[in-house]
């Protein structure tokens, strides 16, 4: 199978530079800059914690990666090369992941490892070392509009990543290829066994690379102790439920583990007040959201009101909304909807733009003003 990497020039004069983690994805990227014989370059980052994750799995860019992205590459015939970015990392992701649990909302560490270290960081190393381009292993396809390069969804539904891409610029996007876009993830794993890689059959990573068996409250606690700070559990009116063992143990839209008995219905966490370290709770009814305002909006495309589709979380269904220069509007009340994740926005297949959700409005008057 051949990849189009939307070159200008011959690929036998061209230069690749591959951002290898050492999963089968970003492998496979590399075999196929091989194929079309232009010159490529692996480089991986080790962001975290080289030495203890060396036998874990389902990690990435740390320990057994960094050595299956050296075999990848030796097999290959390619250059690679392995950079410390830890001390980014940890200042960059790790950190600011620890800060927003402490702000009471709900972080998407992937879109800000790919704000900085891997959009940014990268992209300015593969500038660098002369690179025609920067080619990952992200599920998203790069379509060549009247305008210039657009980002749109995967033809994979089921693998699709444009919604953790929301932040790439124009600029970044214009240097930016995606060879995996119009594949399904069977199609990959194949081309890694016929080319014998041993990364073939890996696992995927994990969504959050950095916490160890999904335990990320013992992460922010590493990094910001005062996370684990004890406070009341509290219905919509104020009234004292029970006690919690500290904010980072919760999500808005969140129902296990909140250990409150005797209640007349299922009660779901409403949203979190950081500065008197209370958790709300309240029936399903109450998450229910009509609108939301967004922080630091990224445009790809030309801000549109009408006609778009929104995914405020990498899982959930599109769900209509308008764009009222300041936030969205939800043509149907929707659920679940917590401050500090992205709001995505999509014309059909294309992702228009993208912003980080800083305050909602709940659907129902009485329960905005309780």
């Amino acid at each position: 199978m051949q990849a189009d990497f939307q070159l200008d020039k011959p690929l036998k004069e061209a230069r690749i530079v591959v951002a290898m983690s050492g999963g089968v994805d970003s492998s496979v990227v590399a075999a196929l800059a091989a194929r079309t014989g232009a010159e490529v370059i692996g480089v991986t980052l080790q962001l975290y914690d080289h030495g203890a994750a060396v036998q874990r799995t389902g990690s990435c860019c740390a320990g057994q990666d960094i050595y299956d992205a050296r075999a990848v590459a030796d097999r290959l015939g390619i250059a690679h090369y392995v950079l410390d970015y830890e001390s980014r990392f940890r200042d960059s992701v790790i950190d600011g992941f620890a800060d927003e649990y402490l702000k009471g909302r709900t972080p998407i560490p992937c879109i800000s490892c790919n704000q900085g270290v891997k959009f940014t960081d990268l992209l300015a190393l593969a500038r660098e070392l002369g690179g025609d381009c920067l080619a990952t292993g992200h599920y998203v396809r790069r379509v060549m509009g009247s305008g210039g390069p657009e980002l749109h969804r995967a033809a994979d539904p089921a693998r699709d990543q444009s919604y953790f891409l929301f932040a790439t610029t124009a600029a970044q996007l214009d240097f930016l290829r995606f060879p995996l876009g119009d594949m399904p993830k069977p199609a990959v794993r194949e081309i890694a066994r016929e080319l014998g890689l041993a990364v073939a059959n890996k696992p995927d990573s994990q969504d959050i690379c950095f916490v160890p068996n999904g335990d990320y409250a013992s992460v922010v606690k590493k990094v910001r102790p005062e996370a684990a700070a004890e406070g009341d559990i509290v219905d919509l009116g104020g009234r004292v439920l029970g006690r919690h063992q500290g904010l980072i143990h919760f999500t808005v839209g969140q129902r296990r583990g909140l250990e409150i008995g005797g209640q007349p219905e299922p009660l779901y966490v409403i949203r979190i007040e950081p500065e008197s370290r209370r958790v709300v709770v309240g029936p399903r009814r109450a998450l229910a959201v009509r609108a939301a305002r967004l922080d630091e909006v990224n445009w790809l495309g030309e801000a549109q009101r009408e006609g778009l589709t929104v995914k405020v979380r990498s899982m959930a269904k599109p769900a209509a909304v308008r764009w009222d220069g300041r936030g969205i509007q939800f043509h149907q009340p929707e659920y679940g909807v917590a401050p500090g994740q992205a709001a995505v926005l999509y014309d059909g297949d294309r992702v228009l733009g993208g912003g980080w959700i800083a305050e909602t409005v709940a659907a129902e008057a009485e329960l905005r003003a309780a």
